[in-house]
């Protein structure tokens, strides 16, 4: 039985993990690194379906808030 592990999904699960934890709690390099992994987890996850589809959404979002402004 061959079992598959995205690695976006694998990094979703570390960020959700790492991010529960309390702030006090947290180093200047621990934050560096939670840092690293969302943008490495952004990479990952932009050339997807999912992520054009989340990048759509918060241009759309984005685009709302601007034209409200004015």
């Amino acid at each position: 039985m061959l079992v598959t592990v995205n690695v976006a999904v694998l990094l979703a699960v570390i960020i959700l993990v790492r991010l529960r934890r309390r702030t006090q709690a947290r180093s200047r390099s621990d934050e560096q690194l939670t840092v690293v992994i969302v943008l490495v987890f952004g990479i990952l996850i932009a050339p997807t379906a999912f992520g054009q589809g989340l990048l759509h959404a918060v241009g759309q979002l984005a685009g709302g808030l601007s034209q409200s402004g004015r």
